[in-house]
């Protein structure tokens, strides 16, 4: 029988549609479409993006030149702009501000054959690093209240160029779903004094049977509400509300698990799709005792239609069970 499941967070409700009998071999094979002719992210066109923000080179090469093993530059079509000021703005029921913010693009390596998981994991691992630094930078400006990096990979998932890259965007406001997360982690502290992320974790690793791989200090797990087939949360074990103020043994951990988890969906799923979203704390230290960062991984096997748009339910044709179990399995070579 199906099942409706409440995510203890968000209270966000989703259907467990077993019946519908989905399998990795079941979903629809991913189309691919090589794109052919020139590319901005590849060695050798540096001079087709705009200036490099931050980049990591060997000594003696040159800013915005070859050489780097990844770099990050502002998007050249960026959905906010840097300059100016929010101007916020009230007409009748209504509310407008600018859309200040930053919007940069972090290109994980220079070969345009490699998907990220394909990638050394040292590369993984520098990556990581470009998030942290990039976000500490722009906690600096006060315009900014939250600081979203994602990936798209694969044009189902929205990405544009085939390329391995991952965006970050500087908001000025708070997004909804996020203060949704906040308030749902408060509720819980405030009744048990406890960080939810952190009862999530102890619970699941009693239970054992939504946990998909761990180290020493992260956990990947198929969470109990999955709103996607083989959605996948991975959390540090400690609690660190901002994944910024984690240390350089903390980000190797992080990279070991990353790389491990998308190599282990690519196996099960057949390279598909997939979006992947950090989670983190706001630009403020207020929610340091309740909120815990996590990255959500959501492979893109299903599409969403009327009834999910007219109710906000997901209907998931693959338990968390069955899902953590398949990619448990999956063998990463070394």
């Amino acid at each position: 029988m199906p099942e409706l499941r409440k995510d203890p967070i968000v209270d966000r409700w989703v259907i467990i549609a077993q019946e519908r009998g989905k399998r990795p071999a079941d979903f629809p094979s991913p189309t691919v479409h090589t794109q052919a002719g020139f590319c901005p992210f590849c060695r050798g066109n540096e001079s087709k993006t705009p200036s490099e923000i931050l980049a990591l080179r060997p000594e003696g090469s040159h800013a915005n030149g070859p050489g780097w093993s990844l770099r990050v530059v502002p998007n050249k079509y960026p959905a906010l702009t840097i300059e100016g000021g929010i101007d916020r703005v009230g007409e009748g029921l209504y509310d407008k501000m600018n859309a200040i913010g930053a919007h940069e693009v972090i290109i994980e390596g220079p070969c345009h054959e490699e998907a990220l998981e394909e990638l050394p994991e040292r590369s993984m691992q520098e990556t990581l690093w470009a998030f942290q630094q990039r976000i500490i930078d722009l906690k600096r400006d006060p315009r900014f209240r939250y600081i979203l990096v994602f990936k798209n990979h694969g044009e189902a998932a929205g990405a544009t160029l085939e390329h391995t890259h991952s965006q970050l965007v500087a908001l000025p406001i708070v997004p909804e779903l996020m203060l949704q997360e906040l308030a749902g982690a408060k509720r819980h502290y405030t009744y048990k004094e406890r960080c939810i992320y952190c009862d999530i974790i102890a619970q699941e690793r009693g239970d054992g049977r939504r946990i998909v791989t761990e180290n020493h200090d992260f956990i990947a797990l198929c969470p109990y509400a999955p709103r996607f087939p083989f959605e996948t949360w991975i959390l540090p074990k400690y609690h660190q509300a901002h994944f910024e103020n984690d240390s350089p043994d903390a980000l190797a951990g992080a990279a070991n698990i990353l790389k491990d988890v998308l190599t282990k969906i690519r196996i099960a799923c057949n390279q598909p799709p997939y979006n992947f979203v950090l989670h983190n704390g706001t630009v403020t230290d207020e929610h340091n005792t309740y909120f815990h960062w996590h990255l959500e991984i959501m492979p893109k096997l299903t599409k969403l239609a009327g009834f999910e748009e007219g109710t906000g339910f997901h209907i998931n044709p693959v338990s968390p069970e069955e899902a953590a179990g398949i990619l448990r399995s999956c063998t990463v070579q070394p």
